[in-house]
Order: C-alpha cells, then sequence, then structure tokens
C-alpha cells in the first residue's frame, strides 16, 4: 500500500476514518477483508503470499496500516506480521511498545507503520533506526517517503520520491475536513480522490499498480465502537467500493 490517509479525532464521533490505496505487484495474490484472527477480532485483508496484511482493525477500535518506506535495505521478516501482531494488542500505547522491541530482536525492510485509536495516533517510520512522530488530531496523509508532504531522498525512486510527497501534501489539503461533513461525506471524497487521476495516488504500471481501495470508519456508540469498511478489489478508479459483509457492527 502507498497512500493512507487518516482523518483522526476530525469528525463527530468518528475517532478513526481511513482510506487508502494498496499498490503492489500484480502477480502477488491476496484475499478480500474478512475476519483476519477470532482472538482478538480482526478485519484485514489477507497477503496470501506471506500471510500477512497492510491494513485492518481490531474489535478494541485499534487501526494500524503500513507503507513500505523506499530505502535500500531488506528484510528478514514480514512487514504484514508486523500489521497482524500490532492487531493483537488494545491500545496505541501498547502496540507501540512492541514494535520498538521487535524491530531490536528482528530485521525488517523499511516501513512506515500507523497506529491509531480513539486516544492516540502515531506514526513509526524505520529504515534501520525507528522514528516517531506522535500526530495531532487532523488529517493526515503517509505515502512511501514520509507524511504530510515531508520527505526524505529515495535513492531507489528520487523521482518518484519528490512526486509522492507533493501528492501527499495536495490529497491532505483535498480531504481537510469541512465545517458540518460527515464520516460518510468524507469517506465518499476520500473515495472519488484515491480514484482520480489528478491527485497522482491511483497507479496504473506495467506488472505494478493500484490492487485494491480501503475506506474504513471505526465510530464511537456510547462506551463501544461500531466499525465500517468499504473495499474496492481494484483500482478505484475503475472498481467500485462495496461492503464488507462482517462489519458495521458493535464491540
Amino acid at each position: 500500500m502507498c497512500t493512507l490517509a487518516i482523518a483522526w479525532q476530525c469528525l463527530p464521533e468518528t475517532p478513526i476514518a481511513v482510506a487508502a490505496n494498496r499498490d503492489e505487484r500484480f502477480d502477488r495474490p491476496a484475499s478480500a477483508p474478512t475476519t483476519y484472527r477470532e482472538t482478538p477480532l480482526v478485519i484485514a485483508p489477507r497477503d496470501e503470499t506471506a500471510g500477512g496484511t497492510w491494513i485492518g482493525y481490531n474489535e478494541f477500535g485499534l487501526f494500524v496500516g503500513i507503507t513500505n518506506r523506499w530505502v535500500d535495505r531488506e528484510g528478514v521478516r514480514s512487514r504484514g506480521a508486523l500489521v497482524a501482531d500490532c492487531l493483537s494488542y488494545s491500545t496505541v500505547e501498547e502496540a507501540s511498545s512492541f514494535v520498538a522491541d521487535t524491530v531490536l530482536k528482528h530485521r525488517y525492510a523499511g516501513f512506515n507503520l500507523m497506529l491509531a485509536d480513539a486516544t492516540d495516533a502515531i506514526l513509526f517510520e524505520y529504515d534501520g533506526t525507528l522514528r516517531k512522530t506522535v500526530f495531532d488530531p487532523g488529517v493526515h496523509v503517509v505515502v512511501n517517503v514520509g507524511a504530510d508532504g515531508s520527505r526524505f531522498e529515495s535513492t531507489s525512486h528520487p523521482d518518484r520520491g519528490t512526486a509522492q510527497a507533493a501528492a501527499a501534501t495536495i490529497v491532505r489539503n483535498e480531504l481537510a475536513v469541512k465545517t458540518g461533513e460527515t464520516t460518510e461525506a468524507w469517506l465518499k471524497r476520500a473515495g472519488a480522490v484515491l480514484g482520480d487521476h489528478e491527485f497522482g495516488v491511483c497507479i496504473h504500471g506495467d506488472g505494478f499498480g493500484t490492487r485494491s481501495s480501503s475506506l474504513i470508519s471505526l465510530q464511537t456508540d456510547g462506551d463501544r465502537i461500531r466499525d465500517r469498511y468499504l473495499f474496492a478489489s481494484g483500482p478505484p478508479c475503475q472498481t467500485a467500493f462495496e461492503p464488507i459483509s462482517e462489519t458495521d457492527r458493535l464491540y
């Protein structure tokens, strides 16, 4: 996945709303979001090659998403397994402690890892060194070279890195929450942005491109969480978002 936008603590009664495109090789098999794990209950798609996932949430209202980080670093352990591991925890604080520990024990390729719950939102950037950014309420956009328009100089994708950072800034500005906007309206706008080639985040290449797209909201209902997951099984410019049957329920 190469673009991850999150509206955190800025929509009424919805601490977390997410819009994300996954860019991947066309020949890498993956399954649509479903019950990824029963205990705790996790809703996520599955990478059928390594068994991990790139995006998902659990019954506690913890969201986890990852993008590759364009650095020259090979990993031994799957980054998708890292996401799945984080989803076994109930809070950002607990998952963050795990991340800090696991990068000392295992070798991962570079990643940008987003953790969010109703209380905290944190981005971990890893290239052999782990860096932590605590997000303020608002809309944030994570791509392969950084977040919210910031970037590092990628030796593997120098030209594309500059374009990606610029696209992240444009998408963030476009998806700023409007006065009185509902979660449904924001997700509808976000889905359109993800599939509009003007914004540069729906990719079509030779053997590689945008494989799927996710729209997720975790809303509060008293002291419980109501989840909603809309999924496009192909590029969102030509694939409709469909509700995942297991979702839209209370925990």
